[in-house]
């Protein structure tokens, strides 16, 4: 297939539908609201159903009892939107239901703006409703990445029956770039046991619920999703390195704010600091892993991010004090440019700004 001109928020959409997703309940709002209007065309093409719910609270709800008859069903909101659907993500995962939840994040806190953030991460990271949970996070930078991520993000939800959120931000959803679904075609799942389709006499019936009375036993079930979240944790941690392997000092990003952090690792480079990158690319579980290999070796640790410093300290708890760990971000929907990190760079690096 040759490659085509898109927009991130249609990238996000068809990558769904190769993926095999068929049911989408949402509800429009900016920056993500292409997403909704390439579903309202798309799905009937592919024999799906787009219904566009009557609030934010409804369609998390509705994707609550679709995902209970094992098809492969996703929602798409910004901040506020997504903040509105906290209740039902956390029903979905007592219930253990596996869904996609995309969150194109827009400046906050409040109504905000339309410009682009990662004011949201406390939220999808620490569990943004009530309960102990966790969803695993997927945060891509690029178009061609969303495509691969979308697709790990649905086979993460089924092979761990729970919600996962795939994180952009207004930027990555606005952009165009060109991108190709070559290979993308759906995989052949299992069939699922647990589905509440009915057993037509052939077995018990199947209850599906997040509701449990007795205390003893729903200790018993969070531990029985604590040990889940262990296994999520051990094993689907994803990130990506950059010149770390003689790296003095290691500079923290994801999504878009990653690619404009790289620009300024290049000149910085030019100007004689050994300087690299680790771009988580699973939010939760955080990647440890390459924090700990190079706590031990490098100077020091900078994380850039467009909010007023979240993702800094997972990266702390990390390092753990092995190394120090300073923060450089922007705030209310304002992007962070190549100069300003460069700049951080250079003071984090004790020199003089070039």
């Amino acid at each position: 297939m040759a490659k085509v001109l898109m927009k991130g928020n249609e990238v996000i959409a068809e990558a769904a539908v190769h993926a095999g997703c068929k049911y989408f309940f949402g509800y429009p709002i900016t920056p993500q609201s292409e997403l909704v209007a390439y579903m309202a065309r798309r799905l009937p093409e592919v024999g799906g159903l787009f219904l566009q719910a009557e609030s934010e609270v409804a369609a998390i709800n509705m994707v609550y009892g679709a995902a209970g008859t094992g098809v492969r069903v996703m929602t798409s909101s910004s901040s506020p939107g997504f903040s509105l659907k906290q209740e039902g993500i956390s029903y979905l995962v007592g219930a253990e239901l596996p869904a996609l939840i995309v969150n194109v994040v827009r400046g906050g806190p409040g109504l905000g703006n339309i410009q682009p953030a990662q004011s949201d991460y406390f939220q999808v990271t620490k569990g943004g409703g009530h309960g102990d949970y966790h969803t695993p996070v997927l945060a891509p930078s690029t178009l061609q990445e969303i495509i691969e991520l979308t697709a790990i993000a649905f086979d993460l939800a089924d092979k761990y029956r729970t919600p996962v959120i795939l994180l952009g931000d207004g930027m990555l959803g606005q952009m165009m770039e060109p991108v190709e679904f070559d290979g993308m075609e759906e995989r052949v799942r299992e069939e699922k046991e647990w589905t509440t389709t009915g057993t037509r006499g052939d077995g018990r019936p199947r209850v599906i619920t997040s509701l449990e009375l007795n205390a003893d036993a729903l200790e018993k079930r969070n531990e029985q999703l604590q040990k889940k979240f262990a296994l999520i944790k051990q094993q689907e941690a994803r990130y990506e390195t950059y010149e770390t392997e003689d790296a003095e000092y290691i500079i923290t990003a994801y999504g878009t704010t990653a690619r404009i952090a790289m620009n300024a690792i290049n000149k910085a480079r030019q100007q004689g600091v050994k300087v690299g990158m680790i771009r988580p690319i699973t939010l939760w579980p955080f990647p440890e892993e390459p924090f700990i290999e190079t706590r031990e070796r490098v100077k020091g640790y900078l994380s850039v991010e467009m909010s007023a410093g979240q993702m800094v300290e997972d990266v702390r708890l990390a390092v753990n004090g092995h190394a120090p760990v300073s923060f450089f971000g922007r705030t209310g929907g304002v992007v962070p440019t190549q100069e300003e990190i460069y700049r951080q760079i250079i003071r984090t690096a004790g020199g003089v700004e070039v």
